[in-house]
């Protein structure tokens, strides 16, 4: 494989690598912003802020944490067929799959990145009670989906590179 490739797949993987490791703490902060709204709806008046920043660390948890968990081989994978076929034919399979995986990720990128740009625009704001800017929460959600879309083309160049006998 050229060299590159060899390089776009190291530096994606080390970003990817970084990020998600970082996003793996953010379940803490979540767990940790639920336990002082339970606290304070025990004991005194609950704030309007702890649910909806709960939901955003989850959001934020899970897209960016989606690129480390594709670069891993966690994601949920139908192992019935797919476990007694041999490395080459896997490769071969996982080389088709990932291009359906990068078209949809490139259309989500695309709705995202509309909706973000409509969210800057105007100030969009959330209707709940406490009105957070829906912004930042969108350009999360798209960084979360490019850097997948980025790894989920490392993984393509991966697998071409299983089929032609090289392992990157």
């Amino acid at each position: 494989m050229p060299g590159f490739i060899v390089g776009y797949i190291r530096i994606v993987d080390r970003f990817n690598r970084i990020i998600g490791r970082f996003a793996m703490y953010l379940i803490f902060a979540m767990m940790g912003v639920l336990l002082y709204s339970s606290f304070t709806k025990t004991f005194f008046i609950p704030p309007l802020w702890t649910l909806e920043t709960a939901q955003f660390l989850m959001v934020g948890y899970y897209i960016l944490g989606g690129a480390y968990s594709l670069q891993m081989g966690d994601h949920v994978r139908m192992d019935l067929l797919y476990g007694a076929w041999s490395d080459k034919t896997k490769a071969w399979v996982d080389c088709f799959t990932v291009l359906l995986l990068i078209f949809y990720l490139g259309v989500l990128l695309y709705g995202g990145y509309n909706s973000t740009a409509y969210a800057i625009e105007y100030g969009e704001r959330s209707y709940s009670a406490w009105r957070p800017y829906m912004a930042p929460i969108k350009i999360v959600m798209c960084l979360g989906i490019l850097m997948m879309l980025l790894q989920a083309i490392a993984s393509m160049f991966r697998s071409i590179g299983k089929v032609r006998g090289v392992d990157l």
